[in-house]
């Protein structure tokens, strides 16, 4: 059955993320790393994508991103040639598969800032497969090497490419939902699983309080603090995840909340933006000010209105790239919450995706297979019912966001 825990998560991860960029209140992000959480999930469901159909998981889950892209490049692309200062050139191409920032305008440059988590989610499903691979033969190094690579270009090389340093901060937090699906932290002690959170939160803090940003504390201007106390967080919420979280669905109006955003977070990643960036100078002249409650309040509300226009609009591409019926509106048929999961099986993926991972499907739960000492399944062992490969287990065939006005002038969100 799914797992409404992390669907939940995912909600509140995008719910933070629209409510941050409208406000800019930098507690939010103390309070609540929603984008190292969301890709966390990712990594989990990419991890069980993999189990079940080896690299050619890469290209379902690429699939499954693109596309929403791509409406939005149909849209904002014109309007950008067409009001000036974008050029055509190849570098257009780059809106179809974007390993790099694709170009922009000005104002396309602020309103499509959240471009930047489309490109750091497709690496992330490239470098997965090895990434997995090594994870499993050698948990502890595989995790800690983002970690070092940022410290490094942080502290000696802050004018390295963007996505190295992206690939620092976050991908991190991929390898731990990586840890997630494999039931490492599950089977880790309950007192030594607070421990590591609680050094690692200590170390973020004293980072993040003596290396305040242009902003005061706000993580994204702090991106060692940021991973660091992003890390302690993700431990706490995976590690002591439930199996499932079927209270969710009691309540109508929540499970339906939970599904409709899950199932088109990448739609509300993509589209809140542009009309954050759109309302900002037009609630100031009718003097809704962003520097009072009331005003903040009802930006928010517009920012959410429109967002579920253009959801309604065009958020059925998410079910056609992930080959499901379209819906206008999704999880308009609930089910019935299926039996208490035993505790000796393991939450993997369905096979839905979006960004951070797999909105409108959540882990479905199979029994997990007999581990090595390493947290490896052994080979021959079996992984989502199918007889796994004796050589390379795992393997099978061997990125809303919160603004940050970078180095080099690009708004940045996470």
């Amino acid at each position: 059955m799914r797992n409404r825990y992390l669907d939940l998560l995912r909600f509140l991860a995008i719910i933070r993320v629209v409510v941050y960029h409208v406000t800019g209140w930098a507690t939010l992000t103390l309070v609540f790393p929603a984008m190292s959480v969301m890709f966390a999930l990712a990594g989990s469901l990419m991890a069980a994508s993999l189990d079940r159909s080896g690299t050619a998981a890469v290209g379902r889950r690429l699939r499954r991103l693109l596309p929403s892209l791509w409406v939005v490049a149909v849209i904002f692309v014109p309007a950008m040639l067409i009001s000036g200062g974008l050029s055509v050139n190849w570098r257009l191409l780059l809106w179809l598969f974007p390993i790099t920032d694709p170009p922009a305008n000005g104002w396309g440059a602020l309103a499509l800032s959240v471009i930047w988590y489309l490109r750091d989610y497709l690496w992330f499903v490239l470098a997965s497969p090895l990434a997995l691979w090594l994870f499993r033969r050698a948990p502890l190094p595989t995790l800690l090497t983002p970690y070092v690579l940022l410290v490094v270009v942080e502290l000696r090389f802050p004018g390295a490419p963007i996505v190295l340093r992206d690939f620092g901060l976050y991908f991190g937090a991929w390898l731990l939902g990586f840890a997630h699906h494999d039931g490492m932290l599950r089977r880790l002690s309950r007192r030594l699983l607070v421990a590591v959170a609680a050094l690692l939160a200590t170390a973020g803090g004293a980072w993040i309080l003596t290396h305040p940003g242009v902003r005061g504390y706000d993580l994204n201007d702090i991106r060692i603090g940021n991973a660091l106390w992003a890390a302690a967080f993700i431990l706490i919420a995976l590690g002591f995840a439930p199996s499932t979280a079927a209270w969710v669905d009691r309540n109508a109006v929540l499970g339906r909340a939970v599904t409709v955003f899950n199932r088109r977070a990448l739609t509300v990643y993509l589209w809140h933006m542009p009309f954050v960036v759109a309302l900002t100078p037009l609630v100031d002249v009718v003097g809704w000010s962003h520097q009072d409650l009331l005003g903040l309040a009802i930006r928010v509300v517009l920012v959410f209105l429109l967002v579920g226009v253009v959801t309604v609009l065009v958020g059925w591409v998410e079910d056609v790239a992930a080959r499901r019926r379209p819906e206008l509106l999704p999880g308009g048929r609930r089910t019935q919450p299926g039996p208490a999961t035993p505790t000796d099986v393991a939450p993997v993926a369905t096979g839905a995706s979006g960004p951070g991972g797999a909105p409108g499907s959540g882990p479905v739960v199979v029994p997990r297979p007999r581990s090595t000492a390493n947290g490896v399944p052994p080979p021959g062992s079996a992984v989502n019912g199918v007889p796994r490969p004796g050589s390379a287990p795992g393997t099978g065939a061997g990125p809303a966001t919160e603004a940050v006005l970078a180095e080099d002038t690009r708004i940045r969100v996470s």
